[in-house]
């Protein structure tokens, strides 16, 4: 009972990687109807920025997780406005706005793979061990060792979360955000600037990726310029899992698929982990084509 309880903690906190992940995902195809693939390329943005705040400019973490997530963020609207509204402008099929999200995605891992060899002479480097005290908070009734780490990670993006959860529901731009998802046609009739929407989805989607990654990267510390892929396949599993274009979906999706590959790993050894995960998700969606909390297509906006 011990373990299960302790490896529910370790899945919390990387459920909240993947949820935030997800989330991003899930904000743009929900405004656009497009998935932004070059999203796994802010994630690593976001660590790659919180590393050199912090390795090169000698910032505090405090200071580098803004800096991570306002870069990742101004990133996802230069996608927006370079892959993505060209394209859109055209009439172009969404199929080839997904495979220019491709194409953006492999030239930002290319370019960041240069400056990581110019600064590191290498395509990985390290975050210090000491960003946050290592001791762990020792729960002796329950036999528990908590990392401070997932704890302020957990907080911190359940803050995110329901920050976001406000703004879409109780902000005027939110709302314009969702009369856009509704119908991009009807939202310009209303006076709705739809451009600016849709860049303002960008940065918000990039903004919450690059915490993913600087999370991400606070917690196993090695970064490279691949450490998108490692979770690309995960958050696109999340939002088809909780529903696409579902922003409480996504959430959901990112805490299930932590937890299936922590329990696992428990049972079956990492092998098993992303074998269970997918036969899942083949099941749910025999089951519920939609998603857990998605809805059909003729009645989602």
């Amino acid at each position: 009972m011990d373990t299960l309880i302790q490896q529910g903690i370790n899945a919390i906190s990387l459920g909240a990687i993947y949820s935030l992940f997800a989330l991003g995902y899930a904000m743009v195809f929900s405004i656009l109807g497009v998935l932004n693939l070059a999203h796994s390329a802010i994630f690593m943005l976001g660590a790659f920025f919180g590393l050199i705040a912090i390795d090169q400019w000698s910032l505090p973490l405090w200071l580098a997780f803004p800096i991570a997530m306002l870069g990742a963020g101004l990133v996802s609207v230069g996608l927006e406005l370079v892959a993505f509204r060209p394209l859109r402008r055209r009439n172009a099929a969404r199929i080839s706005q997904l495979i220019s999200s491709i194409g953006a995605a492999i030239l930002i891992v290319n370019i960041t793979q240069l400056i990581f060899r110019q600064i590191y002479n290498s395509t990985e480097a390290y975050l210090p061990r000491d960003l946050i005290p290592s001791d762990p908070i020792v729960i002796e009734s329950l036999g528990l060792r908590v990392q401070p780490v997932r704890m302020l990670i957990v907080v911190i993006a359940l803050v995110l979360m329901v920050l976001l959860q406000y703004l879409v529901n109780r902000v005027r731009i939110g709302q314009h955000m969702r009369a856009v998802a509704f119908n991009q046609r009807i939202a310009a009739l209303f006076g709705i600037n739809v451009s600016r929407i849709f860049i303002f989805t960008f940065f918000l989607a990039g903004v919450l990726g690059g915490a993913a990654g600087m999370f991400y990267g606070v917690v196993f510390l090695n970064v490279t310029p691949f450490i998108g892929e490692d979770v690309a396949l995960i958050g696109l599993t999340a939002i088809v899992l909780g529903g696409m274009g579902s922003i409480p979906g996504a959430v959901l999706g990112g805490f299930l698929v932590a937890g299936l590959q922590i329990f696992s790993i428990v049972i079956g050894g990492s092998s098993f982990r992303n074998a269970v995960v997918f036969l899942l998700l083949f099941i749910i969606l025999l089951i519920r084509p939609q998603g857990l909390l998605g809805q059909p297509e003729s009645t989602r906006a």
